[in-house]
Parts: structure tokens; C-alpha cells; sequence
């Protein structure tokens, strides 16, 4: 018997069509940033056709919450790691443990293809969003601007394996 809370994580599956739901996801996650952020993070340009375009050309990890879907990654292979982008977790799902399990099987991928790290970006202004990835083994390897911008906004964070 399953837990009421059960956990499934799983590569997006063949077949799948519910872009406007993990379009959905993507967006109820991120939402916290408004207002927080400069630039407003790429996931405001995201649309159900690019997503899936992203996800043809990106492993795309999905948690399944009772059934339903509760967060996603993304992770594309650079060089000798695996870059994670959009980690999503839909916010009635937050604080359950579900970012952590995606990262964890991430890693799990990255150390089957041979690579060495797992890399992200975190932006200057969320540092809870930092501290979790330092609790997760990431460590700060740069700071970025975005175009336009003469002040560093991002972060760049590395978890050797």
C-alpha cells in the first residue's frame, strides 16, 4: 500500500501531451519571484510548444504526487556535467522532500554517463534558494550578469560527484 503523500519520479514518458499543465507547474512555482528578480526569469517566455521543444532536446524528470504532477526538472549535458535548469516544485508540494529526490536521481544519471558535476544557476537575490543548494552539496563557482546588466544577478553552483 502507497503512502497518502507517495512520491513518483520518472523520465517524462514517451507520449506525453499535458505541456500546459507542466507549463502550469512551472509557472506556480516561479511565481514567488515576481517582483524579486531583474531580470524576470526566462520561465515568463516559456510556452506549452517550447517546453516541449525543451524537452525533446533535455532529460525532463517529473514527480508524481498521488497521482498528479507535483514538480519537474530539467538537466542537459555540458561538458563534463550535467546542467539542471527549471527545478519546479508546485507550491502545495513544496517542503516534502520532492527537489531533493529529483536532484538525487539527476546525480544518479550524471554518475551513470561518467560525468563529474552537476551544475546550476541561482539568481543574486534568492538566497534560500542558495542555502538549499548548499545543503545539497553545491558550492559557488561564479557570478554572472545577464545581458544589459553590469551587476552580477546570477549564480553559478557546482556539486562535484
Amino acid at each position: 500500500m502507497t503512502s497518502p503523500d507517495a512520491i513518483d519520479i520518472a523520465a517524462l514518458p514517451a507520449g506525453f501531451s499535458d505541456w500546459t499543465a507542466l507549463l502550469d507547474l512551472i509557472n506556480a512555482a516561479f511565481a514567488y519571484m515576481d517582483g524579486v528578480i531583474d531580470p524576470p526569469s526566462s520561465a515568463k517566455s516559456l510556452t506549452s510548444e517550447s517546453l516541449k521543444t525543451k524537452a525533446s532536446r533535455e532529460l525532463c524528470l517529473v514527480a508524481l504526487r498521488d497521482g498528479r504532477l507535483a514538480g519537474c526538472v530539467f538537466a542537459d549535458r555540458r561538458d563534463d556535467c550535467l546542467y539542471i535548469g527549471k527545478l519546479a516544485i508546485s507550491p502545495d508540494s513544496q517542503g516534502k522532500g520532492i527537489g531533493r529526490r529529483l536532484i538525487h536521481d539527476v546525480e544518479a544519471i550524471a554518475r551513470t554517463q561518467g560525468l563529474v558535476a552537476l551544475e546550476l544557476q541561482t539568481r543574486i537575490e534568492l538566497t534560500g534558494n542558495q542555502t538549499v543548494f548548499k545543503r545539497l552539496g553545491f558550492h559557488e563557482t561564479a557570478r554572472t550578469a545577464h545581458a544589459g546588466f553590469s551587476r552580477p544577478t546570477s549564480i553559478t553552483m557546482r556539486k562535484l560527484l
